[in-house]
């Protein structure tokens, strides 16, 4: 018997090939939500102090007369988010070849919907702060956390289709791929081109190594770190070469399944043909016979397939629960709170992510249906579309790490950025919850 977690069993009802990548958004978003409730305790109470020297703390590597130097803090931001990076760049890639982004027809939607909910919010960032010193974080309020806004979804159960699933899945994926451009093109410092020449060689080797068949791991791995090291020099932030390594990683199997299935029904009929032990014990042959099929089985299997399913749980336990640790401890004066919401900062952001999202997303989809450039996700409705548009309010993970890049050794406006990412979500992700559970009706319901 296999036993449910109670999100689990909600997400049972939901099926679609995105399956297995949906439950691991929603338990990273369970745990991304329980990291950042600590953070929050520890930074407002007495460990404040210890919590503020165990972030900073440096941490150094040496390679001959090459040092790196870092504190713990830029460590999570610019080493293990490179990780969350990398596999943001294998679900982007899998969508495009074989997910809801391979269908132009499906995919249009998502498309022109993540566009409208990508600028509108920037554009209202940018009515607020004009000529202000907070102008440079107008790319905050564009991003969606993935995983808060699909485990949001994903607990209504049956409240919701799963064509209306897979729609923000596709969204969220085309948010990601134009969050990382912003980072790429906006969020640069002074470029130093000779390490950007050498990560751009780094790449052109993982892509010989794909060309030429190596499907183990390993050499991208090895490949993969010094792009990274180089992309950390170049002065584009080093995130960035976690997606690009991903693009490298072979998506095709080494042999077709067509092949697969008939060769390992070749060898389960042979493992068949020994006769079975007075003592259960399996014959040498048998043995090796089994062997073959494991390696038949990781063959038929694509190494980026393969490291998008083995990633999950090290960046659901490890990598997005340390960066909510190290980002989300915000030391809240509640006396003056309100004088912070009311920051042009704070108000951009909310505004944005809350009204931009509402408006970029849902606007863009209602335009689109209404005039036959696309359609309506299998049974659901304009009113569902809206609830999810708020959903896309939750900026979370995405807007914080774009709001230390915009607002690099300005503490206070990090400071008001963070105090609108959070009150933003909290409200986005309460809205569109509370509108898709209890006001918005299914398309079966109309």
């Amino acid at each position: 018997m296999i036993l449910y977690a109670p999100w689990e069993r909600a997400f049972k009802k939901v099926y679609t090939p995105f399956e297995h990548f949906l439950h691991a958004q929603t338990t990273t978003g369970l745990i991304l939500m329980g990291m950042t409730i600590v953070a929050l305790v520890v930074a407002n109470s007495p460990l404040y102090e210890a919590y503020q020297h165990f972030i900073h703390l440096l941490i150094k590597f040496d390679f001959g007369s090459l040092q790196i130097k870092n504190s713990l803090h830029h460590w999570i931001n610019d080493g293990l988010m490179a990780i969350f990076f990398f596999m943001i760049g294998l679900e982007i890639k899998r969508e495009i070849l074989v997910g809801e982004l391979s269908n132009i027809k499906v995919a249009i939607l998502p498309i022109l919907a993540a566009i409208g909910g990508m600028l509108v919010p920037a554009l209202i960032y940018l009515g607020i702060n004009t000529g202000g010193i907070g102008v440079n974080g107008w790319g905050i309020p564009m991003a969606t956390d993935i995983a808060f806004a699909i485990s949001a979804l994903v607990l209504l159960g049956n409240r919701v289709s799963p064509a209306l699933v897979t729609f923000l899945v596709a969204l969220a994926i085309v948010d990601d791929l134009g969050a990382v451009l912003v980072i790429a093109l906006f969020y640069t410092a002074e470029i130093q081109l000779n390490f950007l020449l050498l990560a751009g060689g780094m790449f052109f080797i993982m892509v010989s190594f794909n060309r030429f068949g190596i499907h183990a791991t390993l050499p991208y791995f090895i490949v993969g770190l010094f792009m990274w090291f180089f992309m950390l020099e170049s002065g584009v932030h080093a995130t960035i070469a976690g997606v690009i390594a991903a693009f490298a990683i072979p998506s095709k199997p080494k042999i077709p399944p067509i092949d697969f299935t008939q060769h390992t029904k070749n060898l389960l009929d042979e493992y068949d043909s020994y006769p079975v032990a007075t003592d259960h014990t399996m014959h040498e042959k048998q043995k090796a016979l089994l062997q073959n099929i494991k390696d038949r089985i990781d063959a038929v299997g694509s190494p980026a397939t393969r490291l998008e399913q083995s990633l999950h749980l090290p960046v659901s336990l490890i990598v997005i629960p340390l960066f909510a640790l190290a980002n989300a401890g915000i030391r809240i004066n509640f006396s003056s709170i309100n004088d912070v919401i009311f920051e042009p900062v704070s108000l951009g952001i909310i505004f944005g992510l809350i009204g931009g999202k509402i408006i970029g997303i849902a606007g863009v989809a209602f335009v689109a249906i209404k005039s036959g450039i696309a359609k309506l996700p299998q049974n659901s409705s304009i009113s569902q579309i809206f609830g999810v548009a708020a959903l896309g309010g939750i900026g979370f993970t995405m807007s914080i790490f774009v709001a230390d890049l915009a607002f690099i050794n300005a503490p206070a406006l990090i400071f008001q950025a963070k105090i609108g990412i959070l009150t933003a979500s909290l409200l986005a992700g309460a809205l569109g919850y509370i509108w898709l559970r209890f006001i918005a009706k299914p398309a079966t319901a109309l």
